[in-house]
């Protein structure tokens, strides 16, 4: 069976073994959604604050682990992440996030279940080639939809 893009978002919450991890390309999804797009206009924090309350709503509603990397923020990768909270990563100016979201499906993607949002074809076929699911921006929209409505 070849690499499963855009999984649907009641697929991603009904399988049986449901994701331990949720590792989201942050950029991607605020270019791809246009009321964070809007916000990324006025302030790019904005768009970022709204991305990761919405990500976070998500871990504690599922119980699966979220990890939302952005691009560059200063000379070294940086992390944050509070004890029960997303873990947020920036990468280091330079390096793209999808560097960082590939390095951390390969590592991890034999060990656990992760799957990959992003808008980006190439970085979803690389973590596919890794053993990640991937899902498409929308696919992510629905999937946390889905999540406020249950």
């Amino acid at each position: 069976m070849g690499p499963r893009f855009d999984r649907d978002a009641s697929a991603v919450l009904s399988c049986q073994v449901r994701p331990e991890y949720l590792l989201v390309d942050g950029h991607s999804i605020i270019f791809a959604w246009p009321e964070l797009r809007a916000l990324h206009e006025r302030r790019t924090s904005l768009a970022r604050d709204a991305l990761i309350k919405q990500l976070r709503d998500f871990q504690d509603w599922s119980g699966i682990k979220v990890v939302v990397v952005f691009d560059g923020r200063g000379p070294t990768v940086s992390h944050e992440a509070e004890p029960g909270e997303i873990q947020v990563f920036y990468s280091r100016i330079g390096q793209t996030a999808d560097t960082i979201i590939e390095r951390l499906a390969s590592k991890y993607a034999e060990r656990f279940h992760l799957v990959v949002a992003t808008g980006d074809y190439l970085e979803q076929e690389t973590a596919s080639a890794s053993g990640a699911e991937t899902l498409s921006p929308e696919g992510l929209r629905d999937l946390l939809r889905e999540g406020r409505s249950r």
